[in-house]
């Protein structure tokens, strides 16, 4: 087939936007000889539950599903009634970027708290913690956070173990958005497990779309009792995949080798060195109105810009604005971003200031 679009754009818009770690692609191409069994009967899908007890602990369950909302849609819905709600911070993916999906298709109330740095804490959560028993309400049985989150931040293995142990004590369940998990464990250095399944939290979504995988993402379940009807549910909500063995082997790919350690570092380290260019613009005087509005803990960076100068920088460099009305954007790092891309941001970004 020929190539259809210009391979020197590049962006900061997404890591969404970044191609297929060609590991990823040489694992697809060697699931593909031969028949299996459809619908997760496969030997890929087999191996992959090994992969995920390696990372996360002897008996957790993953449920490969096709995309992140999808997972997060169907891990909640098998944590709750359908009188259950969901207390997440105000940012959450859950409440602003799934198109009422959680609310339309799984029926689930979220309860948004308001959040500086895209964080729940304990006494945040208490805000929406209450009316157990009143029949007019809407009643909070999980906490969903997000690791790491839309704002680019970072939990602590201990802040997730005391947002853990406060759910629990008042009978909810802790879920966690992991679209961008990878990059949360190569930063903070640990573990998969160390910020979830030794942290306390119950049920995940696990990420890989945005850290070099075509479409794979996955449900975790890490505390059996937490969930339930997951077989279910997941082709309920349409996320069952006859050819399961395609996105097994694409997680395979990216947990079996590390491979998504290699991806995250190389993004956040990307991230840091688009914040350290602007910094070192701003300190000499090159780069003038720029500020940043969150600390740079992952691969997302988030800043504002003086007025018209994000739509003549979107003119060389795709992004998104984050709150138009603070001329805020977010410009997010991929696993294929160069130093030479992060550099020509930079300049231009120089250039126009």
């Amino acid at each position: 087939m020929t190539t259809l679009h210009d391979t020197a754009v590049r962006g900061f818009a997404s890591d969404n936007y970044s191609g297929v770690h060609p590991e990823v692609l040489a694992a697809i191409a060697a699931a593909n000889d031969g028949h299996q069994i459809a619908y997760g009967e496969d030997a890929y899908t087999a191996r992959l539950q090994e992969v995920f007890a390696h990372h996360f602990g002897e008996g957790v369950q993953a449920f490969p599903v096709f995309n992140g909302t999808g997972a997060n849609v169907t891990g909640l819905q098998s944590m709750l009634p359908r009188w259950g709600a969901v207390i997440a911070a105000s940012t959450a993916h859950i409440n602003v970027d799934e198109g009422g999906a959680p609310e339309r298709v799984a029926g689930i109330k979220i309860l948004n708290v308001p959040t500086e740095d895209g964080k729940l804490t304990p006494d945040l959560v208490d805000r929406e913690a209450w009316g157990w028993g009143d029949e007019h309400r809407a009643q909070p049985l999980v906490v969903s956070i997000t690791q790491s989150t839309e704002l680019g931040t970072l939990y602590t293995p201990e802040e997730i173990r005391a947002l853990a142990d406060h759910a629990h004590a008042r009978g909810m369940r802790l879920h966690l958005d992991g679209a961008r998990i990878s990059n949360a464990a190569a930063a903070l250095d640990v573990p998969l497990r160390a910020f979830t399944t030794d942290a306390g939290v119950d049920v995940l979504s696990f990420g890989g779309t945005k850290n070099g995988a075509l479409g794979a993402e996955a449900v975790v379940v890490l505390d059996p009792a937490a969930s339930e009807g997951l077989l279910y549910l997941r082709k309920l909500n349409m996320q069952l995949s006859s050819k399961m063995r395609f996105v097994s082997a694409q997680l395979i790919a990216l947990l079996d080798d590390d491979l998504y350690l290699r991806n995250a570092r190389h993004s956040n380290a990307m991230a840091q060195r688009l914040r350290a260019g602007v910094e070192a613009g701003i300190a000499d005087g090159s780069i003038s109105g720029v500020a940043f509005s969150q600390p740079t803990q992952s691969n997302g960076v988030f800043a504002t810009l003086p007025d018209s100068v994000a739509d003549e920088l979107r003119k060389a460099f795709r992004f998104y604005d984050w709150d138009a009305a603070k001329n805020e954007v977010r410009w997010m790092c991929s696993f294929d971003t160069t130093a030479d891309d992060v550099d020509a941001f930079v300049a231009e970004l120089a250039r126009l200031t």
